[in-house]
């Protein structure tokens, strides 16, 4: 049987980043870079490369630099041109040939409320959802929203993407429970919650930022009351799915880095510097005398 294709993307990302301010004052989190790629643009290169190119960022008060980043700059083309750095200008045309939309949420109420901004764009279509703080390296594996993609041609339900994750950790996530689904690594959703460390095994599996959401979840979105935060929340809106009808979670293949978290963007700045055929090297060098110095 075959399902309505996955033609669109939403990446919400108008909150404030308070985790990151002074710096995020100005700038959004998701264009702190990674070495000298901005977090949004890794996200926008993963849904691209997962065969969709209609992508529509939710974006709020002083996220400007997002669409100034994705957008065509003549005086620096122009520049790269006239100074012979070719490789650098082809990057550029690269970066503003990607065709995003923009929407603006007008009031900081969460992320249910970011995607029921989406609603008029996804015009009753089945899509896929990407945080726009949340990095994954697959290395020689499909992107990980690929593989989610993957998962949902095969059963046309929503599916979440998941992660295990240690008690110590699970206060930042939704932790869900279910049981064994048919194909590997799938689970069909029993709930989504978050719990105390003392209510969780490890191993146990959280939520992590990717979601192929089926569009009924406006309505429910619409009806949603806010939870903590006094925010509306995306997996309050999926709890009330979940009892009315299959939703599923998949355990994909890769490294998740929480780049709106001081710790995990460190990790993810460090992480894939190292794997850089061109400061990989001499930073792991580096690395290793400053270690040694600490000692």
């Amino acid at each position: 049987m075959s399902y309505p294709k996955i033609r669109k993307a939403v990446i919400p990302a108008a909150g404030f980043g308070t985790r990151f301010l002074p710096e995020t004052k100005a700038m959004p989190k998701e264009m702190l870079p990674i070495v000298d790629k901005p977090v949004m643009q890794y996200i926008v290169e993963e849904i691209l490369d997962s065969g969709i190119e209609q992508i529509l960022v939710i974006s709020g008060h002083a996220k400007r630099s997002i669409e100034n980043h994705f957008d065509s700059s003549s005086q620096l083309e122009r520049h790269l041109l006239e100074s012979g750095k070719e490789d650098l200008l082809k990057e550029i045309h690269k970066i503003s040939d990607i065709k995003i939309h923009y929407a603006r949420q007008k009031h900081m109420r969460g992320t249910g409320d970011a995607v029921l901004c989406a609603r008029d764009f996804i015009d009753d279509e089945p899509f896929a959802v990407i945080l726009g703080d949340a990095m994954v390296y697959t290395g020689d594996e499909k992107p990980a929203l690929r593989q989610l993609l993957d998962q949902y041609e095969k059963n046309g339900r929503p599916i979440i993407g998941c992660h295990k994750v240690n008690p110590e950790h699970v206060a930042s996530y939704k932790v869900i429970e279910g049981e064994v689904a048919e194909n590997p690594g799938l689970f069909r959703i029993h709930s989504i919650e978050k719990k105390a460390a003392d209510g969780v095994v490890p191993g146990s599996y959280a939520t992590i930022g990717r979601y192929i959401l089926t569009p009924d979840i406006f309505d429910i979105l619409e009806m949603t009351r806010p939870g903590e935060g006094g925010e509306i929340h995306l997996t309050d809106a999926l709890q009330v799915m979940v009892r009315n009808s299959p939703v599923y979670a998949y355990n994909f293949k890769g490294i998740r880095y929480n780049t709106g978290d001081k710790l995990g963007y460190l990790k993810a700045t460090v992480e894939f510097a190292l794997r850089r055929d061109d400061l990989g090297p001499q930073f792991k060098e580096y690395l290793r005398g400053v270690i040694e110095g600490l000692r």
